[in-house]
Parts: C-alpha cells; structure tokens; sequence
C-alpha cells in the first residue's frame, strides 16, 4: 500500500516550473530552492574589473530603492576556489580565458548559497545581469520602496546569441522624440538583449542632427514634423550624449541620413541641393517618393562628405545608413550611380555603408550591409542575392512581419495597413533562414524592427506600439532556431506585471491571457 501511495504522489506531483525567460536561453536547467536578495546581498567583482563593477552597480540600483535596500558592490579574489563571502552573494565574474561563450555569451548559476554570472566580455556579464533580473519578481522593477522580500530560483543557464545585429529602428524624423523619449527606448531594449539603435534622421518632414558648418539643416529644416508642430533636433552633445547611454547599455547607434531621397527637409535648407537651385517649401504631410537630391550637382556629393564626415566623427559605431529607399524621381541608372559614390564617401571616412534593400540595385562593396525591408513578394530576392554574392551582408526587418508602426489588429487606432495587420503572433512567428531566396544563413547578419512615426507623437505611443511585438523580435534575434506560439505566448503573458511595473503602455493582445489585477 505504501509503494502503491507512492507512485500516486509521484504520478500527480507538478513539473518544475520553468522560468518564463525572454529571449529564451540556448540552455536552461531548473534546479531545486531558491535565492534570497536582500539589501544585504553582497554584489563581488575582481579588484581590476571596472566594467563588471558599473554593471554591479546598475544590478544593485534595480535591487535597492533605499540605501537601506541596496546590495553593496564589493571586490573579491573570484578567482580563489573558495570565497568567505559571510553569506550568500552575487559574483560577477569576467574571464577572457572563456572563449566557450562567445563575445555576448554567459553562464548563469543560481542557488540557495548564490549566484554566479560568468562571461568571456563585459558584455556577456551584462546580458546574463538581464537574465537574472527576470527571473526576480516583477515588482523589483517599482522604483517606489516595497518592503518585501525578493528570491530567484535555482537554475543553471548556458547562453549566447543566435545574430550579433539585434535591433530596432526609431524615425525622430517624422516626429521629433527629446533625448530623454530615446533613454526610455534604450532602457527597453536593454532589458531584452537588443544591441542595435537604428535613429532615421532626416526625411522630407525634418532633419534631427547638428551638422556643424551646415547650420541652415536645423534653423530650417528641423522646424516641422507630420502634421504641423515644432520639430526639434538634437545638439552634437545631444547626439553624444545619446550614443555614450546606449553604449552604457551595450547598445550601438547606427545614424541613418536617407538619400537621395526622403530630402525635403534638406532641399529646403540648402537650395544648391536642388537642380534649379531654389529651395522648397517645408513638407509637413505623409507622401512618399517626391523628393530628391540633385544627382547631377557636385554641391550635393560635398553636402553627402560633410554630413557623413561629420556624422563619423560623433559615432563610434562601424555603420552609417544612407537610406536609398523609395526614390521614386531618378532614373535608375543616375540611382546607382549616386548610391556607389554615396558608398564611396561612408567607406573613405572607416565606417561600413548600410542601405535599404534598393540599394542592391547598385554595386556593392564587400562589407556592405543591406536592410530587406520589403516584402518578398515585390521581387527584391535576386538583387539582394548578388550584393550577398559579392560580399555584402542583410539585416532582416520584413515590412509584413516586424514593422512596428503596423496596425495591430483592424481597431488599433494609431499605425498604418499598407503592409497588412502584424498580430504579436505574426511578428513572432516566422524565422530569417530562407526568409530571402538566394540568401545563405551565413550571410544573415540580424534581424531589426522598424517604427515609422507618421501616427506616433509621443512616448507612450512608442512603448504601445512596440510592446509585445518587440520582446518576439528580440527572441528571434537571439535564441536558436525554432517558434512555439503555444509555449511563447505562456511565457509572454508572464511579462505584463513587469511591464505595468515599468509603467509601460503595452498593448494588451487579446490572443495573450494576461494574467489580472497588479503585479504580485
């Protein structure tokens, strides 16, 4: 009888819950307890470990909200076997010897006596950091004091990514976004292992970027946006400042100045730029395909020199974006002929030239990177499969899948539908590998989610129309190959209290069973 009650206790006891992780890790293990943090949870780096002691130092602040609450950040000897760490504590551990986990890889051991985050890269080590903040309660991300205690569970995690481009794309252009509107993207993207900002900075409604030497593109050009309003830009310091959070986060900026055209707002800043040599009047509407430089003036290949050059200067990042999409005023001949002396100009100041997918059309170097954007039913595959022949690498951002300014669902009130109606599930459910034909896997470079703001005025839109979408992308772009919608949209749902915690205006998929009430 007692063996009998046995294999009825066996046979009706639940399975280890598992974390609901995004991305979900390469390799989970769920073990047994949990971790208990407390504002007396040493955070211990090594001595000479600079890196791993600011990335410390963000853990503790999401921990604490009191200095009471706050774990300390100390050094110890990681490399000893044993460590009196007079209680359990959270290592961060940097090894360069771990070529294993690759230059954004880490490894995550969580017990009752500890924690361990691992990586060859400071990198790593932060991306591991993201891991282990999910695994704490979604109320850990209230910046108001909660005095309750926080716990993780036991679990050992090997991970790395799937693409080394993990991104997403802001237009500032057709609305203006202030910088502290772009921290709060950054933040978000942060927390999923996004490594990409891709900033449009100009379009026929306003140019965004200080150019020194070239002041008439912000006294004039940055004065509209879609629909009337102020506009804005943003100061070199601005810009650097911009680039310095988001490399604070391990995210780099990719600046885009689309060219030749998406120009009014340059063309009615510098007259030389047009052919007749007057100036046009500002656009503030949503057309497409109007504008262009003059391909013909060598005024415009000086006016591409000083943006680019100046543009290389305040980024550190490889890749500069000219743009080349939806020129629809150029024959195509004069097309190509400016997109490789544009190519030209980006590579002679050390950068790497990125363009959208039309720019295949014309000769691309090695190295090159070109954004597919357009369904592939508008026959793009056979061009962007000879720039891949000749060296160029894609970044994958299908307008049908993953463009974040589509509408929801036929009720959404903000976005647009030229593309069709992108659900949570269609933006998670599809894969890059054979996306584009012709295109190898080993030619994919990432995956990237646009959003256009032609109906996005604020931050909250922002945050609506990207959020859940963003979080699917961010798995495609990390974890292996492979989509459960069923097993996902358990896990996704898992995110809405950390999310309301956030203050993050999500969207509230109605294909989600988000869980009701707060966040505990």
């Amino acid at each position: 009888m007692r063996f009998l009650l046995g294999l009825l206790v066996l046979a009706v006891a639940p399975a280890v819950a598992q974390p609901a992780l995004i991305p979900m890790p390469v390799a989970l293990d769920v073990g047994e307890g949990t971790f208990e943090v407390t504002g007396e949870t040493p955070i211990l780096v090594a001595p000479d470990d600079s890196e791993a002691a600011r990335i410390g130092a963000m853990l503790a602040d999401l921990i604490g909200t009191t200095d009471e609450s706050t774990p300390s950040v100390g050094y110890a000897d990681l490399t000893a076997l044993e460590v009196d760490l007079g209680g359990a504590a959270i290592r961060l551990v940097t090894d360069a010897g771990r070529s294993d986990l690759e230059a954004e890889g880490y490894e995550l051991a969580v017990s009752p006596e500890g924690t361990v985050i691992t990586a060859a890269t400071p990198a790593g080590l932060f991306y591991g950091v993201q891991t282990f903040r999910q695994l704490l309660p979604a109320r850990v991300e209230y910046t108001a004091t909660l005095p309750a205690s926080i716990s993780a569970p036991a679990v050992t995690i090997t991970d790395a990514p799937r693409f080394e481009w993990r991104g997403m794309m802001l237009d500032v252009a057709r609305h203006f976004f202030p910088v502290e509107d772009v921290e709060r993207v950054i933040d978000l993207m942060a927390m999923y292992k996004l490594n990409r900002l891709h900033l449009h900075l100009s379009d026929d409604q306003g140019w965004r970027i200080e150019i020194p030497g070239r002041p008439a593109l912000t006294e004039i050009g940055s004065l509209t946006q879609v629909g009337g309003g102020p506009g804005g830009f943003y100061t070199v310091e601005d810009y650097e400042h911009i680039v310095r959070y988001a490399a604070d986060r391990f995210i780099t900026v990719v600046p885009e100045i689309d060219l030749p055209g998406h120009t009014n707002a340059a063309l009615a800043s510098i007259p030389e730029l047009n052919c007749d040599g007057v100036a046009r009047e500002p656009y503030t509407g949503t057309r497409v395909g109007f504008s262009t430089v003059c391909v013909g003036r060598e005024e415009t290949y000086t006016f591409v020199d000083d943006v680019v050059r100046e543009l290389a200067a305040m980024t550190p990042g490889d890749e500069i974006h000219l743009g080349g999409d939806e020129v629809h005023e150029l024959p195509a001949e004069d097309y190509q002929r400016f997109v490789e002396r544009a190519q030209a100009i980006v590579t002679s100041h050390g950068k790497r030239f990125v363009g959208w997918d039309e720019v295949a059309l014309a000769n691309l170097e090695a190295g090159a990177i070109v954004q597919v954007w357009r369904p592939q039913s508008r026959g793009t595959a056979a061009s962007v499969a000879r720039a891949v022949g000749a060296g160029a690498t894609v970044v994958l951002s299908p307008a049908d899948r993953i463009y974040l300014d589509i509408k929801y669902d036929s009720t959404t009130v903000l976005g647009l539908t030229w593309a069709g109606i992108n659900s949570v599930r269609d933006a998670y459910e599809w894969d890059p590998s054979g996306l584009v034909e012709g295109v190898p896997d080993d030619a994919i470079r990432g995956v990237e989610a646009p959003l256009w703001t032609e109906t996005i005025g604020t931050v909250r839109d922002i945050e609506f129309m990207a959020f859940p979408r963003l979080a699917g992308v961010a798995e495609i772009g990390w974890s292996p190959r492979g989509r459960d919608w069923e097993e996902y949209r358990l896990r996704l749902a898992a995110h809405g209290p950390r999310w309301t915690a956030l203050g993050i205006s999500f969207f509230r998929a109605p294909e989600i069973s988000w869980p009701l009430g707060g966040v505990e």
